[in-house]
């Protein structure tokens, strides 16, 4: 993909992410673009950072190290968006800005810990609740949420700043409101708790097809690579 290309592909959700924010009354502003790159080189990541693209997400810790390391770690704050398996969490650590997939307590913990070895103070975190049940997504199931968002308090490094969810893919991004719409309720729940500290909670949810309604619905990050960097 030329350089031109991609200006115009993000010229356009930038559009559709503020057209969708004042729809519903919000700030566009209050919502993060992610630029999803898992698959695309190197050079395409690099020519979208030139273009504006502070935030830039990846599925997987072995694929992201190598760009990172090509494209520059500050060079962009950098998201681990995809499961993290638990040996290859001190990468990860090193590596990435945000964390939006943890799902388990053994994880924050783990995380926690080589925070202190690596001499990271802070590392926030996005916990993943899995509302569509399929047996190829992770996350935690909603039931599990309220004492998992609790024990994260203990932790002194690993910061609860939000929810991630993946739901079904619809062809009708109408289809995917309800999912969208019940992690706002699970955020707002725990936000009432304190469970974000004095903050409201990031919401990170809608992807290529659906980003418009989860933003009607509450995103504060929406997750987009097909849009941005072409079919992988």
């Amino acid at each position: 993909m030329s350089k031109d290309q991609l200006s115009v592909n993000l010229a356009r959700i930038r559009a559709q992410i503020e057209a969708a924010a004042l729809k519903c009354g919000r700030l566009p502003q209050d919502v993060t673009l992610i630029a999803i790159s898992k698959t695309h080189p190197a050079s395409l990541v690099r020519a979208a950072i030139e273009l504006g693209a502070t935030d830039v997400g990846e599925n997987r810790v072995q694929e992201a190290e190598k760009k990172i390391n090509e494209v520059g770690r500050n060079a962009t704050r950098w998201h681990l968006v995809g499961h993290l398996q638990a040996n290859k969490a001190r990468r990860a650590v090193q590596l990435f800005d945000v964390i939006h997939s943890l799902d388990s307590l053994e994880l924050a913990r783990r995380l926690d810990r080589l925070c202190g070895e690596e001499g990271r103070k802070n590392l926030p975190v996005l916990i993943q609740v899995d509302l569509g049940h399929e047996e190829t997504k992770s996350g935690i199931d909603e039931g599990q949420l309220s004492e998992l968002a609790e024990r994260l308090k203990e932790l002194e490094r690993v910061q609860l700043v939000g929810l991630m969810t993946l739901p079904p893919f619809f062809d009708d991004p109408e289809q995917a409101r309800p999912f969208f719409r019940r992690l706002r309720e699970l955020r707002d729940e725990l936000a009432s708790r304190g469970a974000f500290g004095d903050r409201k909670g990031e919401l990170s949810m809608g992807m290529t097809n659906d980003f418009a309604v989860a933003i009607e619905e509450g995103a504060t990050m929406v997750r987009v690579g097909t849009a941005i960097f072409g079919q992988r």
